[in-house]
């Protein structure tokens, strides 16, 4: 049975940072699972050329880090071509696409379909708001020789807002927006199939009560991951990563061959044939974020 992988905080640096190569070899902000170099949003069109330049020399010196998986965040179909080419770029996990619709894939999967790269597909357009564009997209994921290099699926929250013509406001989380509806229903097209996504960024950095309760939300929802914007974030999310004791406990028990179909433990239902999925997820989850602990 395949263990839903947990990413937990995703940082996302733009490649013209100018500690690029200090943050990609852990010198600075050592404690990152994932970290993204982004070539599209985040660098202007006239800062291209620089932002390529500078992840080139970061490849080429960039140090192996067991642990921390870093990806690209690449442009478009030929900014990745570019990349592709880069001294180095064996060093890396793989790549983040951007605005991705099953029209747009292949271009993009094409170049690296004989490689190890993990790639993370984007779901920012307004082929989101169809179920029949994001079912046809999951078909395309599924086919022999893709699947295995579809490592998850990234939502691209301010994206999607914008078509809507809206912003997120600063008092509520993502799910009380349009867009909660939006998650829900993606969850219940990809999930379900094996594939897992990650949640959207949150843009407001001075509110840390209602990113906490938000990312409670994401989990709620089975996100394994969340975009960061700004490395104060990390902590915080992954902080919500830690799995409650009373959970690793039912999780144990509902592994446990010797249990029984059904038990109550901790005034909970808890059914073997139902829950097991959930179980090694939760074990899995705790072995890499850890376990809150007991006060």
């Amino acid at each position: 049975m395949a263990i839903s992988k947990v990413m937990g905080a995703s940082l996302y640096v733009p490649a013209t940072h100018k500690d690029l190569q200090q943050i990609a070899d852990g010198q600075l902000l050592g404690d990152l699972r994932s970290v993204i170099f982004c070539t599209e949003d985040a660098v202007a069109e006239s800062e291209l050329s620089y932002a390529l330049f500078s992840l080139s020399l970061v490849l080429q010196q960039m140090v192996e880090r067991p642990g921390t998986e870093r990806f690209v965040r690449v442009r478009n179909p030929e900014v990745m071509k570019r990349v592709l080419e880069m001294p180095g770029v064996e060093k890396l996990t793989g790549f983040v696409l951007p605005k991705i619709t099953h029209h747009n894939f292949d271009a993009y999967f094409q170049q690296v379909r004989k490689t190890q790269f993990m790639l993370m597909p984007t779901l920012e357009t307004v082929e989101v708001f169809d179920d029949a564009e994001m079912k046809l997209l999951r078909q395309s994921l599924e086919r022999p020789g893709v699947r295995d290099h579809i490592q998850a699926l990234r939502i691209g929250g301010n994206d999607l807002l914008a078509l809507l013509g809206i912003r997120r406001p600063r008092h509520v989380t993502i799910y009380k927006t349009p867009l909660g509806a939006v998650i829900s229903k993606l969850v219940t097209i990809f999930r379900p199939y094996g594939f897992v996504l990650t949640a959207p960024v949150f843009e407001h950095l001075d509110n840390p009560a209602l990113l906490a309760q938000e990312v409670e939300e994401d989990l709620a929802h089975g996100m394994v991951g969340k975009t960061a914007i700004h490395p104060g974030q990390v902590a915080l999310i992954e902080q919500h990563y830690r799995v409650q004791h009373r959970d690793v406990d039912v999780a144990m028990k509902i592994i446990d061959e010797s249990s029984p179909a059904v038990f109550r433990m901790h005034d909970s239902m808890c059914e073997v044939a139902t829950h097991r999925a959930w179980a090694h997820s939760v074990l899995e989850q705790a072995r890499v974020f850890g376990v809150h602990a007991m006060v």
